[in-house]
C-alpha cells in the first residue's frame, strides 16, 4: 500500500487523499482518476509530512528493464520498484549552494518551481528491449485484420523507469483484465487484445472500432458504462452530433488512442524513409551512425537476423561535402523529377491527415467547442508516447537543413507545428518542449532464451540511450533559417523622402498593426509562399513560448531560451571571453562550441558618411561598404529583383546553420544587416596542409543575376597584392573555381549550386594539401622536390600574413573571431610553428609567382625565424591575458 499512496503522491495527490482513494478502489489509476476530478478535494492532509525526494543528486540510475511475458507474475514489484527513479527522466538537481534554488518560501508567488533543476543532454540510458512475435486476428466489429501490439512493441523505445511502469500497467489492464460493471450487480467482462491493441491499416477504423467497443450495457442490470475504465456513463446527458464524444470520457482512452495511433504514425514514417525510391532516405547498413542524431527508438522487424534493420536510418545523416569545385556543366536527367516531387507530396499529405486525425485526441483545453473530461485528466503515459513515438518523427522533419524544402513540403510541417503548438499549451505536457530527446546510439543482441514449444518466440535487445536536442531547440534551428530567408525577401530599405503623414494616414497606420508589412517590394508567387511559410515558423516559436511562459512561468522561459542556439548581431554580447580548457579535450569542446556561436552573424559593414569618398556630392545617398565589390553594391541600392531576392533568401538559409565549423578548419561568416548581399567570409586554413590554422578573408557579393549566375567572390589575404597563395589564388584577389566561372571545367548549375558550395570547395580543393598539384602541368608532381618546395614558401607565406599580419591587423570585422581563433589553439599552434621551422628549407620568401622555377637563394636568415618567433611571442602574450582576467 505504501508504495502505491507514494505513486499517488508523486502525481500530485496528498497523503490522505491517497489513502482514501486505494482503500476504495485498489487501483492505483481508477484512484488517480477519482482524485483529480476532484472526489477527495475534502479531505484534508492530516496524516503529518508527506515524503519528499533529497535535494541531493539522486543515484545513478540501474539498468531499466521492460518486462518480458515469462516475468509477468514479478510485475506487481516492478511498478513499485521503478517508482523510486527520478521523477522526470530529464531532470538533473543541484546539488551546489552557489547554484540558483527555489526561494526558501519567503514569496512563493514568484518563486520559480523549476529554479532548482535543468535539463541535461549529458544522459546515458541502458534498457534490455523485448520483441515478441506479433499475432494476427479478425476483429469482428470491423471485419478487417489486424496484428495486434505486443507489449514489447507497446513499450519500446522508453528508458525511463517510472514511464515504463505506467505502460505496462496500462497494457495489461487494457489487454487482458477483466472489466467489472461499476453498478454493484457482480458482472464482468473479459478484456482481451484485439480489443484495444489492434494496429489496423488506417486509424480511422481503430476510431471506428472503439467507438463500437468502448460504449457498454451491462448485460445484468441494463445500465451503461465504459469499457476502458469501468466507470458508469451518464446516460442523462443529451446526446451530441460527435459520434467520437464516447472516446474522451476517460484518460485510459487517451493513453491507449494516443499510444496506437502514434504507433501507426511511427510505421508510416518508417516505411517512407526507408523506401528505395524515396531520395532523402539513406543506408547506414556498414556505416557508422552520427551520435548526434541517431534515430529515438527501434522500428518493427520482420527479419530476425537483419539487425541493421531493428533503427529506421536517420533522414538528417552525415553531411557530404557539398562542393568539388566541378558542380557540374552537364545536363542532367530531370525526366523523373516531377513524378519525384509528386511522390514525395502524396506521402506527406498522408502523413500530415495522420497527424491531424491523432491530434484530435491530445489533450488540449483549448478544445473548439470547449475541453473534453480526458482533456483535464491527462494519462500519465500521455507524455512518455509524445516523447518516444512523436519526438521520433518530429525531430527527424525538425532536423532538415533545407528550409526550401520545408516550404514545398508546408503541408506537413505546418500540421507539425500545429502539433507543437497543443502541446506547449497544456499544462502536463509543456515541459516536453525542454526536455532532451533520448535516442538510440547503439543496440546489442542478448543471447534469447528458449521458449516452451509453441508459444511466441521472444529477442532482448541492450538498447543504450542518449540525450539529444529537445523539440524547442530543434525548432530554434529552423526559426534561425526563417529570420535570415525573411531577411533576405524583404531585401535593403528603400530609400524614400520623408514625408509628413496626415492624420488620417496616421489613423490608418495603426489600424493596419500585426496585418503582413507591404515593404513595397514586387513579391512573386514563389516569393510570397516562402515569404509566409516563414512567418509560419517565427509564429509558432512565439506562440509556444507564450504558451510555455503561461504554464511553466517566465523563469522556466527564460532558462529555456537562454540555452537556444543564436544568431549574433554587432551589438550583442561578444563571445570572445570563451576560456581555453585545462585539456586538450577540454579546449577543443570549447573551440567548437564558441566557433557554432560565432560562424554567421549581421553586422554593420557599412563606411561612415564622414569617411566614405564622395561625401560631399548628396545626389546619391547610398551607403558605402568596407567591401571590395562597393560600387557593384551601390548600383544595386534600390533593386527590387523577386527571383534574386528568393535565391538570396534561401542561401541565407541554409549558411546560418550549416557553415562547417571545427578545431581542424571552420568557415565565418558576417553579413551586413542591411544589405543581405554584402558577405564577408573567413576561413581557417585545414590541418594537414600547408595554410592550417592560417586566417584567409574573402569578399563575396551577390550580383544581380544570383544564383542563374555564381556570386563574386574576391581573395583578400593577398599582402597587399604581393602573395600568391595558391595556383587558384592570385595576388591580385583573383579566385579560380570551375564554380565561379574563373576556371575550366564543369561550373555553375543556375538554381542548384550555391555559395555553400563555393566556400567549402575553396576550404577542401584549393587550401589542399599539396597546392603545386593545383597547378595543371604539374598535378603528376605529388611528393617531388619542386612540390616540396612550393609547400614550404607557402607556409612562409601563411606565418607572415595569414597569422602574424592578421593578428597584429584583424580585417574587420573578424577582430574577435581572429584574436579568440589564436588565443584558444595557441598552445597547438606554437607547437605548429616549431615543427614548420624544423622542416623550413631555408629559402627566400617568394611572391609565389611561376615562370616554372620558384627562387633557390641559400642561406638560413631568410626572415621565417624571426616571423615564427614573433608570432609565439604574440600567441604567449594572448593566454597571459586570459590568465590574467580569469
Amino acid at each position: 500500500m505504501d508504495k502505491e499512496i507514494q505513486q499517488l503522491v508523486e502525481m500530485g495527490a496528498t497523503v490522505a487523499q491517497a489513502r482514501a482513494a486505494l482503500q476504495k478502489h485498489k487501483d492505483v489509476m481508477q484512484a488517480a482518476e477519482r482524485i483529480f476530478d476532484g472526489s477527495y478535494d475534502h479531505l484534508l492532509d492530516a496524516d503529518g509530512d508527506i515524503r519528499m525526494e533529497s535535494s541531493e543528486a539522486p543515484p545513478a540510475p540501474s539498468k531499466a528493464r521492460m518486462i518480458t511475458p515469462d516475468e509477468d507474475e514479478d510485475a506487481g514489484g516492478m511498478l513499485g520498484d521503478e517508482e523510486d527513479d527520478d521523477d522526470d527522466g530529464d531532470f538533473e538537481y543541484y546539488d551546489s549552494d552557489d547554484d540558483v534554488k527555489p526561494d526558501g518560501g519567503a514569496n512563493h508567488a514568484n518563486a520559480d518551481p523549476y529554479a532548482g533543476i535543468f535539463f541535461s543532454k549529458d544522459r546515458r540510458e541502458e534498457v534490455i528491449e523485448v520483441e515478441e512475435e506479433p499475432e494476427t486476428t479478425l476483429v469482428l466489429d470491423v471485419n478487417e485484420e489486424a496484428q495486434l501490439m505486443t507489449q514489447g512493441q507497446w513499450m519500446k523505445g522508453c528508458p525511463e523507469g517510472s514511464e515504463q511502469s505506467f505502460l505496462f500497467s496500462l497494457y495489461h489492464e487494457l489487454g487482458e483484465g477483466e472489466c467489472r460493471c461499476p453498478h454493484g450487480c457482480g458482472s464482468t467482462i473479459s478484456r482481451q487484445k484485439r480489443d484495444f491493441f489492434p494496429l489496423f491499416r488506417m486509424f480511422s477504423t481503430y476510431v471506428k472500432h472503439l467507438q463500437n467497443i468502448v460504449p457498454r450495457t451491462c448485460a445484468k442490470c441494463r445500465k451503461q458504462f465504459c469499457f476502458a475504465c469501468g466507470e458508469p456513463v451518464d446516460s442523462t446527458q443529451p446526446a451530441t452530433a460527435d459520434s467520437t464524444d464516447c472516446l474522451f470520457h476517460c484518460p485510459t482512452l487517451q493513453g491507449v488512442i494516443l499510444g496506437v495511433g502514434l504507433t501507426m504514425l511511427e510505421k508510416m514514417f518508417v516505411q517512407q524513409t526507408q523506401d528505395p525510391s524515396n531520395p532523402s532516405a539513406s543506408n547506414t547498413k556498414g556505416g557508422k551512425r552520427r551520435n548526434a542524431d541517431p534515430a529515438p527508438f527501434p522500428a518493427d522487424l520482420d527479419d530476425d537476423d537483419d539487425d541493421d534493420g531493428y533503427y529506421p536510418p536517420p533522414t538528417h545523416g552525415k553531411k557530404a561535402k557539398l562542393g568539388t569545385g566541378y558542380a557540374g556543366d552537364i545536363r542532367e536527367d530531370t525526366s523523373g523529377q516531377i513524378e519525384a516531387l509528386a511522390a514525395q507530396r502524396s506521402k506527406d499529405e498522408k502523413l500530415a491527415k495522420l497527424l491531424a486525425s491523432i491530434r484530435v485526441y491530445l489533450p488540449s483545453v483549448r478544445r473548439p467547442g470547449g475541453p473534453k473530461t480526458s482533456d483535464y485528466l491527462v494519462h500519465p503515459t500521455a507524455l512518455a508516447h509524445l516523447r518516444r513515438r512523436f519526438n521520433f518523427v518530429g525531430s527527424q522533419l525538425l532536423r532538415n537543413d533545407s528550409l526550401a524544402d520545408m516550404s514545398d513540403r508546408s503541408v506537413l510541417y505546418i500540421e507539425l507545428f500545429d502539433w507543437l503548438e497543443t502541446i506547449s499549451c497544456h499544462e502536463a505536457l509543456a515541459s516536453m518542449m525542454a526536455m532532451p530527446i533520448m535516442v538510440v546510439t547503439s543496440v546489442k543482441t542478448v543471447p534469447s532464451r528458449k521458449s516452451p514449444r509453441g508459444s511466441p518466440r521472444v529477442r532482448e535487445r541492450t538498447t543504450i540511450y542518449e540525450g539529444s536536442s529537445g523539440p524547442r531547440e530543434l525548432l530554434e534551428a529552423i526559426v534561425i533559417q526563417a529570420q535570415a530567408a525573411v531577411k533576405g525577401l524583404e531585401g535593403p530599405k528603400l530609400n524614400e523622402p520623408m514625408v509628413e503623414m496626415t492624420e488620417e494616414e496616421k489613423r490608418m497606420t495603426s489600424d493596419e498593426k500585426g496585418k503582413t508589412k507591404d515593404t513595397g517590394r514586387t513579391q512573386s508567387e514563389e516569393n510570397t509562399k516562402m515569404l509566409k511559410f516563414c512567418h509560419r515558423i517565427i509564429d509558432t516559436a512565439d506562440a509556444i513560448d507564450r504558451s510555455l511562459a503561461e504554464t511553466k512561468g517566465d523563469a522556466f522561459l527564460h532558462r529555456l531560451r537562454a540555452s537556444l542556439p543564436k544568431i549574433l548581431g554587432g551589438a550583442e554580447q561578444s563571445m570572445s571571453k570563451v576560456r581555453a580548457g585545462v585539456t586538450e579535450e577540454d579546449t577543443v569542446k570549447a573551440y567548437v562550441e564558441w566557433a557554432n556561436c560565432v560562424r554567421f552573424e549581421y553586422c554593420d559593414l557599412t563606411i561612415p558618411p564622414s569617411d566614405a569618398p564622395g561625401q560631399g556630392n548628396n545626389d546619391d545617398e547610398s551607403p558605402h561598404f568596407k567591401f571590395f565589390y562597393n560600387n557593384e553594391a551601390r548600383m544595386l541600392a534600390n533593386a527590387d529583383i523577386p527571383k534574386r531576392s528568393l535565391a538570396i533568401a534561401k542561401e541565407l538559409a541554409v549558411l546560418t546553420t550549416n557553415l562547417p565549423v571545427d578545431w581542424n578548419s571552420s568557415i565565418f561568416l558576417r553579413v551586413d544587416e542591411s544589405r543581405v548581399d554584402v558577405i564577408k567570409v573567413l576561413i581557417t586554413g585545414p590541418e594537414g596542409t600547408p595554410y592550417y590554422n592560417g586566417c584567409y578573408l574573402f569578399d563575396v557579393f551577390l550580383g544581380p543575376s544570383y544564383n542563374q549566375s555564381p556570386p563574386s567572390v574576391k581573395y583578400m589575404t593577398t599582402n597587399g597584392g604581393k602573395f600568391r597563395f595558391n595556383p587558384n589564388l592570385y595576388a591580385d584577389g583573383k579566385v579560380c573555381l570551375s564554380l565561379l566561372g574563373t576556371w575550366s571545367g564543369p561550373g555553375w548549375v543556375s538554381g542548384k549550386s550555391t555559395l555553400l558550395q563555393v566556400l567549402i570547395s575553396i576550404q577542401s580543393m584549393i587550401l589542399c594539401e599539396e597546392p603545386y598539384l593545383n597547378e595543371p602541368g604539374w598535378a603528376n608532381s605529388g611528393g617531388t622536390p619542386q612540390s616540396r618546395a612550393y609547400s614550404a614558401n607557402v607556409r612562409r607565406m601563411v606565418v607572415k600574413t595569414a597569422m602574424l599580419g592578421n593578428l597584429k591587423n584583424p580585417p574587420e570585422p573578424f577582430e574577435d573571431v581572429i584574436r579568440t581563433h589564436f588565443r584558444l589553439k595557441a598552445k597547438s599552434i606554437i607547437a605548429q610553428l616549431d615543427n614548420w621551422l624544423a622542416i623550413d628549407d631555408g629559402k627566400s620568401i617568394t611572391d609565389g609567382g611561376y615562370g616554372g622555377k620558384i627562387s633557390v637563394a641559400a642561406g638560413s636568415s631568410n626572415g621565417f625565424q624571426a616571423d615564427v618567433e614573433e608570432m609565439k611571442r604574440l600567441l604567449t602574450q594572448l593566454q597571459l591575458e586570459e590568465h590574467a582576467t580569469q
